[in-house]
Parts: C-alpha cells; sequence; structure tokens
C-alpha cells in the first residue's frame, strides 16, 4: 500500500479538467490537504479535446480568410495553399504544453494526481472511501465530483470514428474532407463548420430547432446564420435527420423535408450530457440520469461532496466549472473552519458564453425575448460595427451588438455581440452586470479611440438614444 492510499486526506477531488483542477489548486493554496483523480488526461476535455485545441484550428482558420483578401489591403501573393498536417501539429504541440504546465504546477505544488478511473464512493464513519479501477482505496473528509460530460448520441448517427464522427474525432483528422455534414447547429457544430469552410471543405449544417444556436438573441442568432450563408455555408433549421446510410464511400442522409444531403463524412454535435459512471448507490445522492443535481452552493444531498461542471448539468461551459470549484474551495475552507459561509450563489444567465465562429458570438444575461417573458419593461441598444471605424479600418466590419436594459433600475440585463473580438468584448458586459452598474455609472466610462471597444459604448448610449454614429 502506498503512502497516498494510507493518508487520509482532507478533500477528495474526481475529474481534473478546469474546474477539478482548478479546485485542487485553490485548496493546496490555502494549505487544505487534496488528491486528485484523473482517469485520461490532466486538463480534461476542454484542454485535450475541446476549448483549447479548436481554438489552435480557428487561429489557422483566420489566418486563411485573411489571405483570401489580402489583396483587398494591397498586399499580392502569388499563391497559397493549406499544410493540414501542420495545423494539426500546431494544434497538439499547443495542447501539449499547457498540459506540460499543469503537471509542472501539481509537482511543484506536491499534489498527487492518481491517474486511475474511481469506479466507487462509500462513507464509513464519516469518512468517504474512494475505490479505483485498480481496486486502490484512498480515504477523504470531502469529495468534489468533477466528471464532465459526453456527447450525445443519436441512434441511427453511430460514431464510427470514420464516417459518423464525434468532436474528439475531428480533432484527430489525418485529412480534409472535401465535404462534411454537420447534425447540430449549437456552439460545437458552428464552430467547426467556420473552421472547415475556411479550410475549403464544403459544409451543410442541419438544424432541428429554427435556428443555429437557439439560446442566443434571435436577431444575433439570425445575422450569424445570414454570415455563414455568405460565405457558402449551406445551413438547414427546422430539419431533423431521419436516417443515414453509408453509400460507396461517402454518407446519405435524409431528412424530413425530402431532401437527401450527402457528404464525406458526418459530425455529430447534437450536445453534450453530464457523464458519471461512478458507483454513488451507497450515498443516497439525488441524480436525474447522470446528472448529479446541487444546491445553490455546489452540494450534493449527501453532506460533504460537492459536484461541479457539466456533471451537474447547469451551464456547461469550462468557466463555468472553474468558478464552481473555486467557490467550493472557499465553502470548503469556511467548513473546515467553522465560519460563516460567504459566498454568494451564481447567476448562471450571467456567466458568459462564447461561439468562436468567424465572425465570434459571445453573449452574457438575458436575451430580449427572455427579459420581455420576465416581464422587464426594456431599453433596447444597438450598434453595427460597420459604424467603428477599427473595425471598419481592419476590415472586420460584419458584426452587431445589442445591450438589453431594465427601465425601471437602468441596469443592464443583457448584452450580445456578433464581430470581431466579441469573445474579448463580452468579459465588459460581465463585469456590468455582475457589479450592477447602472446607465448613470457607465456614462461615466472613456473607452479608447479607436478601438472595437467603442462598440460597446454606442450601443449604450443608444439605450438613452444619444449613440453619435448611429442615424
Amino acid at each position: 500500500m502506498n503512502k497516498d492510499m494510507q493518508k487520509l486526506y482532507k478533500v477528495a477531488v474526481i475529474g481534473a479538467g478546469p474546474g477539478g483542477y482548478e479546485t485542487a489548486i485553490r485548496l493546496n493554496q490555502k494549505g487544505i490537504d487534496v488528491i486528485l483523480f484523473e482517469k485520461e488526461k490532466i486538463g480534461g476535455e476542454c484542454l485535450n479535446w475541446g476549448c483549447i485545441p479548436t481554438k489552435a484550428m480557428v487561429k489557422s482558420a483566420d489566418l486563411c480568410e485573411e489571405v483570401k483578401h489580402f489583396s483587398h489591403f494591397g498586399i499580392d501573393i502569388e499563391s497559397s495553399s493549406i499544410n493540414f498536417d501542420r495545423i494539426m501539429k500546431r494544434k497538439d504541440e499547443v495542447v501539449s504544453k499547457l498540459t506540460t504546465g499543469l503537471k509542472h504546477i501539481f509537482s511543484k505544488r506536491n499534489v498527487p494526481i492518481i491517474e486511475e478511473m474511481v469506479t466507487s464512493i462509500s462513507v464509513h464513519d464519516a469518512i468517504y472511501r474512494v475505490t479505483t479501477d485498480k481496486e486502490n482505496i484512498f480515504h477523504a473528509e470531502y469529495v468534489v465530483i468533477a466528471t464532465g460530460s459526453k456527447p450525445m448520441e443519436i441512434p441511427f448517427l453511430p460514431l464510427d470514428g470514420k464516417y459518423f464522427l464525434s468532436s474528439r474525432d475531428i480533432l484527430s483528422l489525418e485529412k480534409l474532407p472535401r465535404s462534411i455534414a454537420i447534425v447540430g447547429g449549437g456552439t460545437i457544430g458552428c464552430e467547426f463548420a467556420s473552421i472547415l469552410s475556411s479550410l475549403g471543405v464544403k459544409v451543410e449544417i442541419v438544424e432541428m430547432l429554427p435556428s443555429l444556436l437557439s439560446y442566443e438573441d434571435k436577431e444575433i442568432a439570425r445575422k450569424l446564420m445570414i454570415s455563414f450563408k455568405k460565405r457558402g455555408i449551406k445551413v438547414h433549421v427546422k430539419t431533423k435527420i431521419e436516417s443515414a446510410q453509408v453509400e460507396n464511400g461517402k454518407v446519405v442522409m435524409s431528412t424530413d423535408k425530402g431532401k437527401t444531403i450527402t457528404a464525406d463524412q458526418v459530425l455529430v454535435s447534437t450536445g453534450r450530457v453530464p457523464a458519471c459512471s461512478i458507483d454513488l448507490s451507497n450515498l443516497q445522492i439525488e441524480q436525474n440520469k447522470q446528472r448529479i443535481l446541487i444546491n445553490d452552493y455546489m452540494e450534493t444531498t449527501r453532506k460533504n461532496i460537492f459536484a461541479i461542471g457539466d456533471v451537474t448539468g447547469e451551464l456547461l461551459l469550462a468557466h463555468t466549472a472553474s468558478k464552481q470549484g473555486l467557490m467550493v474551495a472557499d465553502i470548503i475552507e469556511s467548513k473546515i473552519n467553522n465560519q460563516t459561509r460567504s459566498v454568494k450563489p451564481l447567476v448562471y444567465a450571467n456567466i458568459p458564453r462564447c461561439t468562436f465562429t468567424q465572425p465570434e458570438l459571445a453573449s452574457i444575461g438575458l436575451t430580449e425575448d427572455q427579459a420581455k417573458e420576465q416581464g422587464y419593461d426594456l431599453l433596447t441598444g444597438k450598434f453595427l460595427y460597420i459604424a467603428n471605424g477599427k473595425a471598419l479600418a481592419t476590415g472586420s466590419s460584419d458584426g452587431q451588438i445589442k445591450v438589453v436594459a431594465d427601465k425601471g433600475s437602468r441596469k443592464i440585463i443583457g448584452m450580445h455581440i456578433l464581430g470581431v473580438s466579441a469573445t474579448e468584448l463580452i468579459a465588459v458586459g460581465s463585469v456590468i452586470i455582475n457589479t450592477g452598474l447602472t446607465l448613470d455609472d457607465l456614462h461615466q466610462v472613456i473607452y479608447a479611440h479607436p478601438t472595437v471597444s467603442e462598440v460597446i459604448m454606442e450601443a449604450i448610449e443608444d439605450l438613452d438614444n444619444l449613440a453619435i454614429h448611429k442615424i
């Protein structure tokens, strides 16, 4: 029996994705003994097969788009070509550097990482027994479950890694297909549609709901769809796939609209579902299918067991898991020290949502329709990128910002941006909404000129019909 198994830890964190590993580091920073379990790779889905590798590919795709317009900026080049092997190699290099850095951090902090799969958790005398697939047993007083999510599977679209691809499979492609059909117009589907189209792949998206990114503001999502169509991406909304088969090396799919869609490969991106294969049967932890139910403080129905991230089914984003985990570290510290809990519950609507398409889409807070449904008396401010000097000068004039405010309190309750740097600019919206600044406060803010950030200023001024550059 090794020393890690003999020792009683204060906290066992299960899952080393962004939520799990940041929780472990924060606990260590607080001087709390912690052990971390990960069955695959540190960094989890986000770092290894999601957020980071796709963003590396997004950069390559963005450069491909820029090259197409070089002559517009007075730069003539004779030819350019895509080296897909190099694109994928660079993606892997970025991931490798980050995972190596994380391992170094844990080594320097002396936080043990057990590279085994946790199969069950049981309790005896208020001490939790964590058992792994190698039949090793570890002990802890608190447990944080951060086991993440997995792709939702469709029975007649079997993920075989050859014709029918998951989001992991597509990150391991050895060569670009000439055509691809993407089933599902959510964040993953839209990001890969944008990437692959820029790399010269013929792309079709099939979405059963009335629009792409159906959870976003309707006006902003519609403008993204229009932008996609201008780039040659075919979009089928209100459309269901009824059958699919492989014929002569291609996938042939039939829709409920009587259409046939043929492609070299299919990306199945119909969403993700919570994933937890740990036997929790002895703990009476309440679950809804695989989703672990939590209260406002990430506590499960079993004392001193918390759940964070995608496994809770709250808002499946890496930074949601990270924030939940940091809050849990604070809560555990207060429990250990018998202090009053000072953590405020998360408002999940007020967590930024980012889609790294071209143009980018980012949002926070309520959409205009959601605000109306909740009975708000609204002020709405809008501004087009084409009227922003920096956006126009840099050839990035495709986009719009919409800001939604409560007329009574004069507080911003929603911000929705489509355009260049939207995923960076939304941080301003997060500060505004999460600190409760009013329009009168915001009218005191000075934005540098010329910057794209001025679209935020103009949209906020438009709430009071004061936007200088809007007709």
